[in-house]
């Protein structure tokens, strides 16, 4: 726990003027971003007397162990940046609204040239047009559904049109009439751009139009006795009707607007928006927040306009946002939606009439949406901590281990050795953390040497991140052997250190956080090399243990009985969870590159000669075999071989050896080469085809 005074800018240093300030960890992570109006007097309230802190600022200001800052011109800048930086770091201690799902959008591609109506999620693309959010895919769906009756717009994919167009036969839809099949010709890609149009617009809100159209339709229809076609407008009218009351009118004036409400508690706060649009609600969406600073509510609003907005632009962003509480100052705010928009946005608390109404209705969701909320997660969150609480104490340790690293080792039969890191922090998955390795200073099947390369590795990369940062300060440089075409530091998914650590960034770097406990899958040989492997790198304060299989019993160091934790422990379903994400991502790894193993063949070896030309060279000689025994100058007559690569294709199947005969493995007997199916890769393909299958439970 670092002091505030230890980092507190000198008298005078903070300018008094609007700027974005952050606060670090000793491991120069960025924790908290923050703006101001003038930084000076902000900053001072960090480092008052800590018993005046809320208990929140308190533990933030107590973690960090640097501030600095950034001046700007204005506040709008400041909110900008300030966005910009949450977005880029991902603080711990900012307001960060979360929720379990990517809330679907109903979109048409208009950037196509026949336009699709589909169910979207995730980051809005250029061209396509969007209707909702929606709380359910099926709403989307059930409303499609209703409206392809009176616009037949094609909602299939890329495969099932270019199919149809192929064969000649539109799909199930194109026979029932609700699709125009633009597919097989039926309407011109003109006639069917105009119908989404019309989709469109009958979802942006202008409704009325198509009803008297199609009302005027089916008279004129009835007055000619052509009754069938009226009943089919009828039809049309009722499903139109039907779609319109999905969404009942709740502002008779057509406004359109995004209504947000919060509710909150000393520890949470939930947020609830409606999207309104010509009066009618055609979207909803939540969030979730820990409330990790003394926020007001509103400085949440502000927070969730930032991440409603932020990415937003034109009508995307709404004539009128009505909140619980304004911002504090409201101004910048206010100026930087109107940037966003492009013309002027309202940004107010709503007094009276339908909209005070609606914005109770919402302030109702938020609460239903935090009360569901605490009831879904009181049960996970106690019993992360009691987990995290039983592991502290049946291994000694002083606190509870917020980060558990645990390693495993793959392998079939000595061959393909990979290792395994995954993540967790306080008892859930950190994906983004997980890392993968090669075996490389050895060459078989040793686990506990293994182990041994793979701890010694990841902690080498962390001594050298606080060398490079200045937190090494020890005499002696442990790290003489890093660096280099081929060393242990060079590991799958990394990269060299002058590339994958930059200076002050704050992003977060591989390797660059120690854990407080290691976790290894194995008993007591492989616990003592991820031991050893620490004492020779000089750590002495991260805690080890390994789990074994076969009686789910937990070992540490220098100690010859193991901890036997109770198998009703939540300790120890926590730690087998680990291993066996540990065991699950090795284990993945390495049947990776033994499928990539198994499918290579002597043309793998060719530099610089892609798929397409083995498959030219295979298709024109008929094997390897017949390719081995021809010359260059029959090589060179492949369409796409060159003489200089015609060389190099003679000479890596000369280096090649020999291969072994191919065997069937049922009756003995030796299969000809070039028999059907062992031309596509090596001539003892036939030998291990089956191999992987049979001597899979031989993994490890």
């Amino acid at each position: 726990m670092a002091d505030p005074s230890s980092y507190r800018p000198k008298p005078g240093q903070i300018p008094d003027s609007p700027g974005v300030y952050r606060f670090r960890d000793e491991h120069r992570r960025v924790i908290y971003v923050g703006k101001a109006k003038s930084l000076r007097q902000r900053l001072a309230n960090y480092f008052q007397d800590l018993s005046g802190l809320h208990p929140r600022t308190r533990t933030m200001v107590t973690t960090a162990a640097s501030v600095e800052w950034t001046v700007v011109s204005t506040e709008v800048e400041a909110l900008q940046l300030e966005y910009s930086w949450i977005k880029e770091y991902d603080p711990r201690f900012n307001v960060k609204y979360r929720d379990d799902k990517s809330y679907p959008y109903l979109a048409v591609t208009m950037s196509e040239e026949f336009p699709r109506v589909q169910v979207m999620r995730g980051h809005k693309k250029k061209g396509v047009r969007y209707f909702g959010p929606y709380a359910h895919a099926w709403a989307i769906r059930d409303t499609v559904d209703l409206l392809l009756r009176v616009f037949p717009v094609r909602t299939c994919s890329a495969g099932v049109f270019k199919n149809a167009a192929r064969t000649g036969r539109p799909c199930l839809l194109g026979y029932i009439g609700k699709c125009s099949a633009p597919c097989v010709g039926r309407v011109s890609a003109e006639e069917h751009r105009e119908l989404c149009e019309e989709f469109c617009d009958f979802m942006a809100g202008r409704t009325g139009t198509y009803l008297r159209r199609l009302e005027k339709q089916m008279m004129q229809a009835a007055d000619e006795m052509e009754y069938e076609r009226a009943a089919r407008l009828r039809d049309d009218i009722e499903a139109l009707k039907k779609a319109m009351e999905k969404n009942a009118v709740v502002l008779a004036d057509a406004t359109d607007a995004d209504l947000i409400a919060v509710a909150e508690d000393e520890l949470e706060a939930a947020v609830q928006i409606f999207h309104v649009r010509g009066g009618r609600v055609r979207g909803q969406r939540g969030w979730v927040t820990d409330k990790v600073e003394d926020v007001t509510t509103g400085a949440l609003v502000e927070h969730a306009l930032q991440q409603l907005y932020g990415e937003e632009r034109g009508d995307s962003v709404p004539k009128e946002v009505l909140v619980p509480a304004l911002p504090e100052p409201v101004e910048p705010v206010q100026e930087w939606l109107t940037t966003r928009r492009g013309s002027n946005v309202s940004l107010r608390i709503p007094q009276r009439g339908d909209k005070k109404a609606l914005m109770e209705t919402v302030e109702r969701n938020a609460q239903q949406a935090l009360v569901l909320h605490k009831t879904r997660r009181a049960s996970d969150l106690t019993t992360r901590s009691r987990a995290l609480e039983e592991i502290a104490d049946a291994l000694d340790l002083d606190s509870a281990p917020l980060r558990i690293e645990c390693y495993d080792i793959s392998h079939l039969q000595g061959d393909d050795v990979v290792a395994s890191m995954v993540v967790f922090e306080d008892g859930l998955q950190r994906k983004s953390e997980y890392r993968r390795f090669q075996i490389k200073g050895f060459e078989g099947q040793d686990d506990v040497r293994s182990m041994h390369e793979v701890i010694t590795r990841r902690f080498r990369r962390y001594l050298a991140e606080k060398e490079r940062t200045g937190e090494w300060t020890d005499g002696e440089n442990p790290l003489d052997d890093t660096t280099g075409p081929g060393s242990p530091l060079t590991d799958v998914g990394e990269a060299p250190l002058t590339s994958s650590l930059k200076d002050d960034d704050g992003r977060p770097r591989r390797f660059a956080y120690p854990p407080q406990l290691v976790v290894v899958d194995g008993g007591q040989p492989q616990v003592a090399a991820a031991k050893r492997a620490l004492d020779e790198l000089g750590i002495d304060d991260i805690a080890v243990c390994g789990l074994a299989k076969r009686l789910e019993e937990v070992w540490v160091p220098d100690d010859d009985d193991p901890v036997v934790l109770p198998r009703s422990s939540e300790g120890l379903y926590l730690l087998q969870r680990v291993r066996d994400e540990a065991h699950r991502f090795a284990l993945t790894y390495q049947r990776t590159k033994r499928a990539k193993r198994f499918r290579a063949g002597p043309l793998d070896e060719v530099p610089g000669l892609g798929e397409t030309r083995k498959q030219a060279l295979i298709k024109h000689f008929g094997s390897v075999k017949r390719l081995r025994a021809a010359t260059i100058d029959q090589i060179c007559e492949v369409p796409g071989i060159g003489r200089k690569t015609a060389e190099t294709i003679a000479a890596a199947l000369a280096r090649a050896a020999s291969p072994a005969p191919a065997v069937n493995t049922a009756t003995g007997e030796i299969i000809d080469d070039e028999e059907p199916g062992t031309t596509a890769g090596s001539p003892g393909d036939p030998v291990t085809t089956g191999a992987p299958e049979e001597r899979r439970g031989q993994e490890t």
